[in-house]
């Protein structure tokens, strides 16, 4: 069906609804909404393929709106198409508790939102991400049923935040001439004109990245046009600066930071009603106007039904194959046979290694039986242990490898992670040193916060690195992601831990992980072949007590093998004394009371012990327990002369233990 009405009316139904959603809210920003309503309107109606009757249609094209503060532009555009979840009553209920409108585009909440966005930056750098596996998927799967572009709407915020730098490098070097970038270059910020922080030319910077890039009147629907149907074309990225006045038909307001993040008040939405010739009523869209955007919103129809016919055409395994990796369901029984198979050659050799190398080996049997894990590291490959025998790294010629060479780059990669699993189809991991971790959390928190499935291997995990000193050495991370809602943070003592954390960092459907691994060697404390996952509890007695406990010793990773040293000398001065594992406290504290209390047991004296800081531990010892770990930063020096130095022993552990029960 063909609605033919004048675009700019189309775009002013978009400015009405903004303003009028934000004024009835007394919050959100119009400014936005406002200004990039005309490359809206041309992006929906004529270039973006999608159908507003099945938002989850897999080669749908990707809208990721970076400037969430925006996100009335994307409410409006998903009930001017159609989109059955978004009502007009959820319009008028923006930024309300349990409104299908908040503040900022959650995925998890409303359908249609490819990315939850708001910390500037974080959307152009998942679209990077979304890109990259699009174009892995086209390569395996084929591009017949696997050929869709990534839009993205950034502001100046947006490019300003240092992860877009990261973000666009790595795509330009990729070439991900898939992925197009709409700048809404409005020249205004909430602290007034650009021109008071920042003067970089963004388009020459995309070009030196590697991108086609170009300015247009962001106005001008024809100019907007001709633009994508270039960038349609490219051999690279392309990033079209969109040239618009930030509130635009605003009277007052309109080219100012005064209507970024602030409703515009009755006088001056009444007069922008007049500049736009908008007569209707608060909320209300002409019929002719709905109906054409209605009609944009049925336009991919056609497009979805010819590729269920064409996937439908597939072989029945292959068809199969890309069913299941889409939904993120794991290949159960192949999974389950490598963890059984490397659980009995550990059991029958047994190996004393670090466990980021005991990872590497985890990693060999599973990215066999697991198709879609993709790796990668910020240019720590060698340290982290990422890369497996036989894994072809990606590159502008090859999409089809299962490596990224992500540089270094810890914020992009996991953002870009993030953009992977949000597509479908693949299982990133990615790597560097736990103490990095800091430059990646902004995205692993968005990855927790959407329950996505992204695993970040981090290695040198405390003072156990040694020589590279307190820089490198992690003391308050563990806490720090630990902290994190919705992550798991990983930290196994030995082999079998390591290969049972990476099993449930994969089973693991709704939530990122963190595996925290040593550098140095460490002894194979599970040497039965156990059929069960251990680890799945969080924590669990590794080591029984001679007789009734009267100490129990907590640790994890590293410390786990020292607490068993001090349980040994516990047991000769006459004292019973288990040792209980703690590989991940998360999944520990989830635990039911009942279930919690039975691992954490009665015995008088509790002990933690971990090469790191207290905070958190007093969840499971109390706040009168006692903690064996680091109260400041780390130094220089060989790992053994370090722990030593900072009282973290066996013998350490023990003295405490027995003036406890002498108190």
């Amino acid at each position: 069906m063909t609605v033919r009405v004048d675009p700019s009316r189309m775009a002013n139904a978009i400015r009405a609804l903004a303003m009028d959603a934000v004024e009835k809210a007394k919050s959100g920003h119009p400014g936005l909404p406002m200004g990039a309503a005309d490359v809206a309107t041309v992006l929906f109606t004529q270039f973006l393929k999608f159908d507003a009757s099945d938002p989850a249609w897999p080669d749908r094209d990707r809208f990721v709106l970076s400037a969430g503060h925006g996100s009335m532009l994307l409410y409006a555009l998903l009930y001017l198409t159609g989109n059955s979840s978004m009502t007009i009553e959820q319009i008028k209920n923006f930024r309300q508790l349990g409104s299908l409108t908040p503040g900022h585009p959650e995925n998890f909440i409303t359908p249609g939102i490819e990315t939850t966005t708001g910390p500037l930056g974080q959307g152009i750098a998942t679209a990077v991400g979304m890109a990259l596996a699009e174009r892995r998927m086209a390569a395996e799967f084929g591009g017949d049923i696997v050929d869709h572009h990534t839009y993205v709407l950034a502001s100046d915020g947006d490019l300003m935040e240092g992860i877009s730098q990261e973000a666009i490098a790595f795509a330009g070097h990729l070439k991900l001439n898939k992925l197009i970038v709409l700048f809404d270059d409005n020249g205004i910020s909430i602290d007034g004109a650009i021109s008071l922080s920042d003067s970089v030319d963004q388009v020459k910077r995309f070009e030196s990245a590697g991108w086609a890039a170009e300015r247009i009147d962001g106005h001008d629907q024809k100019a907007i046009a001709a633009a994508l149907t270039r960038a349609q074309k490219s051999d690279r990225p392309t990033l079209i600066a969109c040239k618009t006045t930030i509130g635009f038909g605003a009277p007052n307001k309109a080219g100012s930071e005064k209507s970024h993040g602030s409703p515009l008040g009755a006088d001056e939405i009444a007069g922008a009603r007049k500049n736009l010739k908008w007569d209707s009523a608060p909320f209300e869209v002409p019929q002719d106007i709905l109906d054409a955007w209605r009609a944009a919103g049925s336009r991919g129809k056609a497009a979805h039904e010819a590729w269920t016919k064409t996937i439908g055409t597939k072989d029945a395994g292959a068809r199969a194959e890309f069913e299941r990796r889409m939904k993120g369901e794991l290949p159960a029984k192949a999974l389950a046979d490598a963890v059984a198979a490397m659980k009995a050659s550990l059991a029958a050799s047994p190996k004393d290694i670090a466990t980021r190398t005991a990872s590497e080996q985890a990693l060999e049997v599973l990215c066999a039986a697991v198709p879609e894990m993709i790796g990668g590291s910020a240019d720590l490959t060698g340290s982290n242990n990422t890369r497996v025998k036989g894994m072809v790294a990606i590159s502008a010629n090859n999409y089809g490898g299962r490596y990224v060479n992500y540089g270094i780059r810890e914020h992009g990669m996991a953002a870009a992670m993030n953009g992977m699993t949000l597509h479908g189809g693949l299982i990133p991991y990615s790597g560097t040193f736990l103490v990095f971790s800091d430059y990646l959390r902004p995205a692993l928190r968005l990855a927790a916060l959407m329950g996505e499935r992204a695993i970040h291997v981090l290695t040198h995990d405390s003072i156990g690195l040694g020589e590279d000193g307190p820089t490198h050495q992690p003391v308050e991370h563990l806490a720090a992601l630990r902290a994190i809602p919705n992550c798991n943070v990983f930290r196994p003592c030995d082999t079998v831990e390591t290969l049972e954390c990476w099993q449930l960092a994969l089973e693991a459907k709704d939530r990122p992980s963190v595996l925290a691994l040593t550098r140095q060697n460490l002894p194979q404390l599970r040497l039965a072949n156990d059929a069960d996952n251990k680890c799945a509890a969080g924590a669990y007695e590794i080591s029984k007590a001679d007789g009734e406990a009267k100490v129990s010793i907590f640790a994890s990773g590293s410390e786990v093998s020292l607490a068993v040293e001090a349980q040994k000398l516990l047991a000769a001065r006459g004292i019973p004394t288990r040792v209980v594992s703690v590989p991940c406290m998360d999944l520990l504290l989830e635990l039911p009371k009942a279930q919690k209390a039975a691992i954490i047991g009665k015995a008088p004296v509790k002990i933690a012990v971990e090469a790191a800081i207290r905070q958190g531990w007093d969840a499971v010892i109390g706040s009168d327990g006692i903690f064996v770990g680091m109260d400041g930063f780390g130094a220089s020096a060989p790992y053994k002369d370090l722990y030593r130095h900072f009282g973290i022993t066996a013998e350490a552990v023990a003295e405490a233990a027995q003036a406890a029960l002498k108190a």
